[in-house]
Parts: structure tokens; C-alpha cells; sequence
């Protein structure tokens, strides 16, 4: 696909007709942080996952629900300050193809408003120890300066199961970080990868992919933040397929199948190029979801001019997005490292190609206001490089959530490395505070530790990233 071709993003009701049936449609709605309960024991209903608030935009937002069997689902909205204008999403029916999910959406939402949300399945309302409630966007432009808001974000999420897991100490652990990600009260949550981990049991088979989302996804610890505030995800080898999986693994379409079931994402790719990668904006900030996974060649490969990462279209799609963007800040995320420049794992610096592309054609098209998040490593630490003539681009890696943290050991130096911003041997999660008045915006990057309590802070602002103020 050249640069110049202008594909239509595969819609969610694209997706259900190429996937079969494996997503629900509906009509949508949001809710906030509650007591950690385990559901069964508060409601009759079958629900066994959620309700998870997927996408949202001024008027609409998409809401994600898992039952146990067959079974009518619907959602209601309704303006926190003004309980008797309801909203009611369209009925969905969930069958065994999709998982038994639904995906519904709450549409003519008014901008700038928090709404409160209940679930209803075949005609009964779901009782739920935790609120439920979202904000839809605010309508600032041309109007106000861009609106504060709060970005949450985290990879590797490990969930043990005794019974498939490898032998020895669980792998996963201090779930409790769900709750101090609910209790941020962010407005959105960016889930950067390794969102689950597959086992030897799980993908050889679509049957394994889905069974392995549904373990995770009904972890009790997880309901209220999955109900609190609007999710979008990308993933990385660990809810793809094997680790380090590349193009090659024999259930990419299934994996694909699989994330679009269990996300609410705006989009899917293409068409003509399918992948999980997705763009969309957030008050005066947009987000380019990547797909680092599905035209990867696996890391081993000899690093020539065919070897892929994004693939030829999507990075094309992604020079072409942030070219059109008129957003102050640009993020990109991506499962892997894109900057490092010092590790022996999957970042980008193992296909030279495809970042010496992104670099020439961020400078060509004098591209500003870029952050890079990414995930992976189950370490964090926020890298710096500099860029002769043009602004740093910065790398803020948050990992892990609740996976095995790793210890650091070869990563101690690092010439990239912001100080005083790697923390190892540890359970983390990131925040992104956007603020300030228009011409002088900045964001806050922040990484807290399970409790919540603030690990490092720094501030980048609008100027430092390129941006030059409008007369």
C-alpha cells in the first residue's frame, strides 16, 4: 500500500462480519470504583466479566459484558446530575461464537457530562457491589481552553491458574493494583500489552485464546476498574500467541478474533490490512495504538531491509496520521521499546528498517508533540533521546502490572535513561495528567507503585516536545 492509498478502518460491524459472529453490537453507557467483591456472591444474575466501558467520544460510548450462557443484554445511562433522562442501548443477544459477550453502544450522549450505568440481562438489572460510570468528552473546541484529563496506563498482566501454570511460585501477584488504578478516577485507561498471557494449553486453539481471556477478565480484584473508566487496548507477543511470536504463528487470525471479542476498541486496522492497531483523540491529545505483533518477523530473523515490524501499510498509516494531526500531543504506543537503544530484547532497535523510517519521517514531516509508551519489559523507566536540530523523543515503559517483575540486572546503564526513573523488582502502573492553558500545555508523567504511592514524576511540556505556541 502506498502513502497515498486511504483505507477505510475496519468498523466493528466489519469485524463481526469477517469474524463470523465473534464480536457483540449494541448501544452503551459507564461507573466508578467500588469494594472488591467477587460477583457471584452479590448478584443472581449470569454475568461472570464486567460491565467494561470500551471506547468513548462526545455522545457515544461502548460498554463490554461476559455472561455464563445464552442471554439478552441492554444497557442504561443516565446524566449523574439528572437520573430521569435515561439513555437505553439496543438489545443484544450473546451466543457461544463470541464468547457470549456483548458490545453495546450508548449513542446522543451529551458532551462533557459523567454518567452513571446499569446492566440488564434478559430483563433483569444486575446487581453489582461497585458503581458504575463514565464521562463522555468534552465539547472544548472553539470554545474553551483544552479540558484536564487523566491518562491511566500498564502491560503484563498475569493472572495465575495453578492448574496450567508452569511448576514452582505463581508467576502473577498483588492483583490489589487494580484497585489503585480504579481509585486514579482517570478518564481512560491505555492497556499496553501482555493484557493476558496465554499458556501451552491456550493457543493451539481459538477454543484455548478465548478461555484464557475469560480467565483473566473475571478476576474479582479487576471488576471495578474495568467498570470505572473507558479501556482501549494493543497487545504484545503474550496476548498474541507463544513469547516473541511474530507473522509466522498459525492462529494470528483467531488471536485477532479473540482481542476483538474481548476489547472495545474504535477499530480494527483495515480491511485490506487486519491487525488491532487504532488511532483516536482525547481532548487536545491523540493516541496511535500500534500493532507490533501480526507483521512482525520474530526477532532472531537477520536484521536486513525485509524485515518487518508495523509492515509497510501500517507504517504508512502512521506517518500519514501524524502528519494530519492537529493535536497538541501525539502519543504512540507500542508493545515494544521503540528509543532503546541498549537492550538485546524485542525493541525496535532490531528492525533498523523500520525505525530509520519512523525517525526520517518524523523529521521530514516536522512531526511534534510526540510521546512514546510501551510495555514489555517488567521494568519501568523513562528514556530520553536526543535528536540534533529537532526535540528529544521520550519512551515512557510501564511494566509490570501484576506479572513476575524483573530484577534490572542488565539494564543498569543505560546512556538513554532519564535519572532516577528505572524502577525494577517491582509492581507498577503510569499516569498521564494533561493540563494547562492553551499555548502552554504540559503533561505530567507519573509512575506509582501498587499502593498507589508515587515512584518518580516528571514533567514534560509542550515547548520541550516541539510545540510552538500559535499567535
Amino acid at each position: 500500500m502506498s502513502q497515498h492509498d486511504e483505507p477505510t478502518a475496519l468498523s466493528r460491524r466489519e469485524m463481526l462480519k469477517r469474524t463470523g459472529g465473534l464480536l457483540g453490537l449494541g448501544t452503551v453507557a459507564a461507573c466508578a470504583p467500588g469494594a472488591v467483591q467477587r460477583p457471584e456472591a452479590t448478584s443472581r444474575s449470569r454475568r461472570i466479566a464486567g460491565p467494561m466501558v470500551g471506547y468513548g467520544t462526545y455522545r457515544e460510548t461502548a460498554i463490554w459484558l461476559q455472561l455464563d450462557g445464552p442471554g439478552e443484554v441492554w444497557f442504561e445511562a443516565w446524566p449523574e446530575a439528572r437520573p430521569a433522562d435515561r439513555v437505553r442501548s439496543e438489545v443484544v443477544e450473546v451466543d457461544p461464537q463470541r464468547s457470549f459477550t456483548a458490545v453495546a453502544r450508548l449513542m446522543r450522549l451529551e458532551p462533557g457530562t459523567r454518567y452513571q450505568y446499569e446492566a440488564f440481562v434478559d430483563g433483569r438489572r444486575v446487581e453489582l457491589p461497585f458503581g458504575c460510570s463514565f464521562v463522555t468528552q468534552a465539547l472544548w473546541e472553539w470554545r474553551t481552553n483544552p479540558p484536564e484529563f487523566k491518562v491511566a496506563f500498564g502491560s503484563c498482566a498475569y493472572i495465575n491458574e495453578e492448574q496450567y501454570d508452569r511448576p514452582g511460585q505463581g508467576y502473577g501477584g498483588e492483583y490489589e493494583i487494580f484497585g489503585s488504578v480504579a481509585r486514579e478516577q482517570a478518564d481512560l485507561m491505555l492497556w499496553l500489552g501482555d493484557n493476558v498471557y496465554f499458556r501451552e494449553v491456550d493457543w493451539e486453539s481459538a477454543d484455548g485464546l478465548a478461555y484464557r481471556y475469560t480467565h483473566s477478565r473475571r478476576t474479582p480484584e479487576l471488576q471495578p476498574l474495568l467498570a470505572s473508566t473507558h479501556h482501549i487496548a494493543t497487545w504484545d507477543d503474550h496476548d498474541y500467541g507463544p513469547n516473541d511470536a511474530s507473522w509466522s504463528y498459525p492462529f494470528k487470525e483467531a488471536a485477532l478474533d479473540a482481542f476483538a471479542t474481548f476489547w472495545a476498541n474504535p477499530s480494527y486496522g483495515f480491511s485490506d490490512t487486519p491487525g488491532v492497531f487504532t488511532r483516536f483523540v482525547w481532548g487536545d491529545a491523540e493516541f496511535f495504538m500500534l500493532d507490533d505483533r501480526y507483521y512482525r518477523a520474530h526477532r532472531q530473523t537477520p536484521d536486513d531491509d525485509t524485515k518487518p515490524l508495523l509492515g509497510e501499510a501500517q507504517l504508512a498509516w502512521l506517518l500519514d496520521g501524524l502528519t494530519a494531526s492537529t493535536a497538541t500531543f501525539k502519543v504512540i504506543v507500542s508493545g515494544s521499546q521503540v528509543v532503546n537503544n541498549s537492550s538485546d530484547q524485542e525493541v525496535w532497535a532490531r528492525y533498523a528498517k523500520e525505525r530509520a523510517e519512523l525517525y526520517a519521517g518524523l523529521e521530514k514531516r516536522k512531526v511534534t508533540g510526540l510521546l512514546f509508551l510501551s510495555g514489555d519489559r517488567h521494568m519501568s523507566e523513562l528514556l530520553k533521546l536526543e535528536r540534533p536540530g529537532s526535540y528529544p523523543l521520550y519512551d515512557y515503559t510501564s511494566s509490570p502490572l501484576t506479572s513476575g517483575p524483573y530484577d534490572g540486572r542488565w539494564d543498569k546503564e543505560n546512556p538513554l535513561r532519564v535519572e532516577g526513573t528505572l524502577v525494577t523488582s517491582r509492581r507498577n502502573y503510569g499516569v498521564l495528567k494533561f493540563a494547562g492553558v492553551k499555548g502552554d500545555r504540559r503533561i505530567v508523567l507519573e509512575c506509582r507503585g501498587v499502593d498507589g504511592s508515587l515512584l518518580w514524576e516528571q514533567t514534560l511540556t509542550q515547548q520541550q516536545l516541539g510545540v510552538v505556541p500559535k499567535p
